[in-house]
Protein backbone atom coordinates (compact mmCIF):
# COMPACT_ATOMS: atom_id res chain seq x y z
CA UNK A 1 0.00 0.00 0.00
CA UNK A 2 1.10 3.37 -0.83
CA UNK A 3 2.11 5.74 1.78
CA UNK A 4 0.31 9.08 2.05
CA UNK A 5 2.27 11.45 0.21
CA UNK A 6 4.35 14.27 1.14
CA UNK A 7 3.28 17.23 -1.75
CA UNK A 8 5.45 20.15 -1.89
CA UNK A 9 4.12 23.35 -1.47
CA UNK A 10 3.89 25.15 -4.45
CA UNK A 11 5.88 28.34 -3.78
CA UNK A 12 9.28 27.58 -5.63
CA UNK A 13 9.86 26.90 -9.30
CA UNK A 14 8.58 23.32 -8.27
CA UNK A 15 5.69 24.43 -8.93
CA UNK A 16 6.01 24.54 -12.68
CA UNK A 17 2.98 23.06 -15.02
CA UNK A 18 3.50 19.64 -15.67
CA UNK A 19 0.96 17.74 -18.10
CA UNK A 20 0.92 14.16 -18.65
CA UNK A 21 -1.13 12.55 -21.70
CA UNK A 22 -2.10 9.40 -20.67
CA UNK A 23 -2.27 10.28 -17.55
CA UNK A 24 -4.57 7.93 -15.71
CA UNK A 25 -2.95 4.79 -17.44
CA UNK A 26 -1.04 2.63 -14.78
CA UNK A 27 2.81 4.13 -15.80
CA UNK A 28 0.98 7.33 -16.70
CA UNK A 29 -0.98 7.91 -12.84
CA UNK A 30 2.77 7.23 -11.42
CA UNK A 31 4.34 9.85 -13.44
CA UNK A 32 1.83 12.23 -12.21
CA UNK A 33 2.21 11.13 -8.45
CA UNK A 34 5.84 11.47 -8.39
CA UNK A 35 5.81 14.70 -10.30
CA UNK A 36 3.24 16.01 -7.88
CA UNK A 37 5.73 14.57 -5.29
CA UNK A 38 8.35 16.43 -6.04
CA UNK A 39 6.06 19.46 -6.03
CA UNK A 40 4.66 20.00 -9.72
CA UNK A 41 1.23 20.66 -10.43
CA UNK A 42 0.05 18.49 -12.65
CA UNK A 43 -2.25 18.30 -15.50
CA UNK A 44 -2.99 14.29 -16.43
CA UNK A 45 -4.74 14.29 -19.72
CA UNK A 46 -6.63 11.43 -21.07
CA UNK A 47 -9.59 10.60 -23.34
CA UNK A 48 -13.04 12.21 -21.59
CA UNK A 49 -14.85 8.16 -22.39
CA UNK A 50 -12.84 6.76 -19.79
CA UNK A 51 -15.63 7.53 -17.15
CA UNK A 52 -14.99 4.69 -14.97
CA UNK A 53 -11.11 5.14 -14.69
CA UNK A 54 -11.55 8.71 -14.68
CA UNK A 55 -13.12 8.59 -10.98
CA UNK A 56 -10.96 5.68 -9.70
CA UNK A 57 -7.89 8.22 -10.62
CA UNK A 58 -9.38 11.16 -9.14
CA UNK A 59 -10.31 8.87 -6.35
CA UNK A 60 -6.51 7.43 -6.17
CA UNK A 61 -4.62 10.62 -6.35
CA UNK A 62 -7.05 13.02 -3.71
CA UNK A 63 -5.06 12.64 -1.21
CA UNK A 64 -2.11 15.35 -3.54
CA UNK A 65 -5.04 18.11 -2.69
CA UNK A 66 -5.31 19.12 -5.77
CA UNK A 67 -1.86 19.24 -6.89
CA UNK A 68 -3.08 16.68 -9.82
CA UNK A 69 -5.85 17.21 -11.61
CA UNK A 70 -8.09 15.73 -14.70
CA UNK A 71 -8.29 17.62 -18.40
CA UNK A 72 -9.89 15.57 -20.84
CA UNK A 73 -8.51 15.59 -24.87
CA UNK A 74 -8.04 13.38 -27.48
CA UNK A 75 -3.96 13.79 -28.20
CA UNK A 76 -4.52 12.62 -32.26
CA UNK A 77 -6.88 15.57 -32.94
CA UNK A 78 -3.96 18.33 -33.60
CA UNK A 79 -6.76 21.39 -33.00
CA UNK A 80 -7.82 19.57 -29.29
CA UNK A 81 -4.23 19.69 -28.61
CA UNK A 82 -3.96 23.65 -28.88
CA UNK A 83 -7.53 23.73 -27.04
CA UNK A 84 -6.16 21.72 -24.41
CA UNK A 85 -2.34 23.91 -24.14
CA UNK A 86 -4.41 27.04 -24.53
CA UNK A 87 -7.05 26.63 -21.17
CA UNK A 88 -4.35 25.40 -19.41
CA UNK A 89 -2.32 28.66 -20.11
CA UNK A 90 -5.04 30.91 -19.37
CA UNK A 91 -6.56 29.30 -16.24
CA UNK A 92 -3.86 27.62 -14.38
CA UNK A 93 -0.24 28.65 -16.04
CA UNK A 94 2.26 28.19 -18.78
CA UNK A 95 3.77 24.76 -19.75
CA UNK A 96 7.21 24.32 -18.34
CA UNK A 97 6.99 20.08 -18.53
CA UNK A 98 5.40 17.73 -20.97
CA UNK A 99 5.41 13.70 -20.28
CA UNK A 100 3.44 12.39 -23.80
CA UNK A 101 2.90 9.06 -22.51
CA UNK A 102 -0.30 8.17 -24.11
CA UNK A 103 -0.22 5.04 -26.18
CA UNK A 104 -2.36 1.89 -27.55
CA UNK A 105 -1.49 -1.32 -29.55
CA UNK A 106 -2.44 -2.66 -32.48
CA UNK A 107 -1.15 -5.88 -32.68
CA UNK A 108 -1.11 -8.39 -35.41
CA UNK A 109 1.83 -9.10 -38.22
CA UNK A 110 2.33 -7.11 -40.83
CA UNK A 111 0.90 -9.79 -42.95
CA UNK A 112 -2.48 -9.43 -41.66
CA UNK A 113 -2.46 -6.10 -40.44
CA UNK A 114 -4.60 -3.36 -41.81
CA UNK A 115 -4.81 0.14 -42.90
CA UNK A 116 -6.75 0.78 -39.88
CA UNK A 117 -4.87 -0.85 -37.44
CA UNK A 118 -1.75 1.01 -38.63
CA UNK A 119 -3.10 4.53 -38.77
CA UNK A 120 -4.49 4.41 -35.54
CA UNK A 121 -2.00 3.81 -33.96
CA UNK A 122 0.21 6.23 -35.55
CA UNK A 123 -2.72 8.71 -34.47
CA UNK A 124 -2.53 8.32 -30.34
CA UNK A 125 1.54 6.83 -30.62
CA UNK A 126 3.57 9.55 -33.00
CA UNK A 127 0.82 12.00 -34.03
CA UNK A 128 0.09 12.75 -30.25
CA UNK A 129 3.41 13.39 -29.54
CA UNK A 130 3.64 15.92 -32.73
CA UNK A 131 0.44 17.62 -31.65
CA UNK A 132 1.22 17.91 -28.07
CA UNK A 133 4.99 19.47 -28.60
CA UNK A 134 3.77 21.58 -31.26
CA UNK A 135 1.47 23.33 -28.88
CA UNK A 136 4.00 23.66 -26.22
CA UNK A 137 7.44 24.06 -27.65
CA UNK A 138 7.06 28.23 -28.86
CA UNK A 139 5.96 28.79 -25.22
CA UNK A 140 8.60 27.12 -23.50
CA UNK A 141 11.54 28.41 -25.71
CA UNK A 142 10.05 31.84 -25.19
CA UNK A 143 10.43 31.59 -21.26
CA UNK A 144 13.42 29.72 -22.38
CA UNK A 145 12.39 26.59 -19.61
CA UNK A 146 10.93 23.27 -20.73
CA UNK A 147 11.24 19.70 -20.03
CA UNK A 148 9.82 17.60 -22.72
CA UNK A 149 9.96 13.80 -22.27
CA UNK A 150 8.58 11.42 -24.81
CA UNK A 151 7.50 7.60 -24.08
CA UNK A 152 9.50 5.33 -26.38
CA UNK A 153 10.09 1.50 -25.64
CA UNK A 154 12.53 -1.12 -25.83
CA UNK A 155 10.84 -2.37 -28.58
CA UNK A 156 11.30 0.87 -30.34
CA UNK A 157 14.97 -0.63 -30.34
CA UNK A 158 14.59 -4.31 -30.56
CA UNK A 159 11.08 -4.87 -33.04
CA UNK A 160 8.92 -7.19 -31.36
CA UNK A 161 6.60 -10.08 -34.03
CA UNK A 162 3.73 -8.35 -34.56
CA UNK A 163 4.37 -5.26 -33.55
CA UNK A 164 5.56 -3.00 -37.22
CA UNK A 165 3.57 -0.87 -36.29
CA UNK A 166 4.03 0.26 -32.57
CA UNK A 167 7.88 -0.73 -33.13
CA UNK A 168 8.33 1.62 -35.63
CA UNK A 169 6.07 4.43 -33.86
CA UNK A 170 8.70 3.97 -30.97
CA UNK A 171 11.68 4.28 -33.20
CA UNK A 172 10.07 7.63 -34.78
CA UNK A 173 9.30 8.93 -31.20
CA UNK A 174 13.03 8.83 -30.55
CA UNK A 175 13.81 9.96 -33.88
CA UNK A 176 11.42 13.26 -32.98
CA UNK A 177 12.58 13.96 -29.57
CA UNK A 178 16.44 14.18 -31.06
CA UNK A 179 15.56 16.63 -33.56
CA UNK A 180 13.63 18.68 -31.48
CA UNK A 181 16.07 18.10 -29.14
CA UNK A 182 18.69 20.07 -31.75
CA UNK A 183 15.71 22.95 -32.18
CA UNK A 184 15.64 23.71 -28.50
CA UNK A 185 18.74 23.34 -26.60
CA UNK A 186 19.87 26.81 -26.96
CA UNK A 187 16.35 28.27 -25.35
CA UNK A 188 16.81 26.42 -22.30
CA UNK A 189 14.27 23.01 -23.59
CA UNK A 190 15.62 19.36 -23.19
CA UNK A 191 13.86 16.72 -25.16
CA UNK A 192 14.70 13.34 -24.14
CA UNK A 193 12.84 9.65 -24.63
CA UNK A 194 12.41 7.43 -21.92
CA UNK A 195 12.24 3.33 -23.18
CA UNK A 196 10.36 1.38 -20.79
CA UNK A 197 10.47 -2.03 -20.97
CA UNK A 198 8.64 -5.14 -20.04
CA UNK A 199 6.64 -3.85 -17.40
CA UNK A 200 3.43 -5.14 -14.55
CA UNK A 201 0.87 -3.28 -16.52
CA UNK A 202 -2.65 -4.40 -17.74
CA UNK A 203 -0.96 -5.02 -21.09
CA UNK A 204 1.33 -6.95 -20.17
CA UNK A 205 -0.91 -9.09 -17.55
CA UNK A 206 -2.74 -10.18 -20.88
CA UNK A 207 0.00 -11.79 -22.55
CA UNK A 208 -0.40 -15.65 -21.82
CA UNK A 209 1.44 -16.69 -19.18
CA UNK A 210 3.67 -19.14 -20.79
CA UNK A 211 4.83 -16.33 -22.73
CA UNK A 212 5.01 -13.80 -19.81
CA UNK A 213 7.30 -16.16 -18.14
CA UNK A 214 9.80 -16.69 -21.08
CA UNK A 215 9.85 -12.82 -21.00
CA UNK A 216 10.73 -12.43 -17.46
CA UNK A 217 13.24 -15.45 -17.61
CA UNK A 218 14.91 -12.85 -20.85
CA UNK A 219 15.25 -10.09 -18.22
CA UNK A 220 18.90 -9.95 -16.98
CA UNK A 221 17.87 -8.55 -13.40
CA UNK A 222 14.24 -11.17 -12.94
CA UNK A 223 11.05 -9.36 -12.91
CA UNK A 224 9.13 -7.03 -14.91
CA UNK A 225 9.62 -3.46 -14.47
CA UNK A 226 6.84 -1.59 -12.59
CA UNK A 227 5.50 1.99 -13.09
CA UNK A 228 7.28 3.26 -10.06
CA UNK A 229 10.48 2.41 -12.39
CA UNK A 230 9.65 4.71 -15.16
CA UNK A 231 8.67 7.59 -13.12
CA UNK A 232 11.42 7.78 -11.35
CA UNK A 233 13.28 7.71 -15.03
CA UNK A 234 10.57 10.62 -16.03
CA UNK A 235 11.07 12.57 -12.59
CA UNK A 236 14.89 13.06 -13.18
CA UNK A 237 14.69 14.11 -16.55
CA UNK A 238 12.01 16.79 -15.65
CA UNK A 239 14.18 18.58 -12.68
CA UNK A 240 15.29 21.66 -13.37
CA UNK A 241 19.16 20.91 -12.81
CA UNK A 242 18.71 18.52 -15.55
CA UNK A 243 19.64 21.08 -17.96
CA UNK A 244 22.55 18.78 -19.92
CA UNK A 245 21.02 16.12 -20.95
CA UNK A 246 19.18 16.39 -24.31
CA UNK A 247 18.59 14.59 -27.33
CA UNK A 248 19.03 11.51 -24.97
CA UNK A 249 17.07 8.35 -24.48
CA UNK A 250 16.93 6.03 -21.33
CA UNK A 251 16.81 2.79 -21.52
CA UNK A 252 14.42 1.33 -18.65
CA UNK A 253 14.41 -2.39 -18.86
CA UNK A 254 16.22 -4.23 -16.72
CA UNK A 255 19.06 -5.05 -18.85
CA UNK A 256 16.51 -6.67 -21.85
CA UNK A 257 17.92 -4.72 -24.27
CA UNK A 258 21.66 -3.15 -23.95
CA UNK A 259 22.88 -1.14 -26.47
CA UNK A 260 26.69 0.83 -26.94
Amino acid sequence: MRETPTVMTPSTSAARIAIVTGGIGGIGTEICMRLAETGRQVIAVDLATRGERIEAFREQVASYHGAIRFEPCDVSDFKACGGLVEHIERNIGPAAILVNAAGITRDTSLRKMDPQQWHELMRVNLDGVFNMCRHVVEGMTTRSFGRIVNLSSVNGQTGQFGQTNYSAAKAGVHGFSMALARETARKGVTVNTVSPGYCDTPMVAAVPHEIRQQIIADIPVGRLGTPADIARAVVFLTADDASYITGANLPVNGGYFMSF
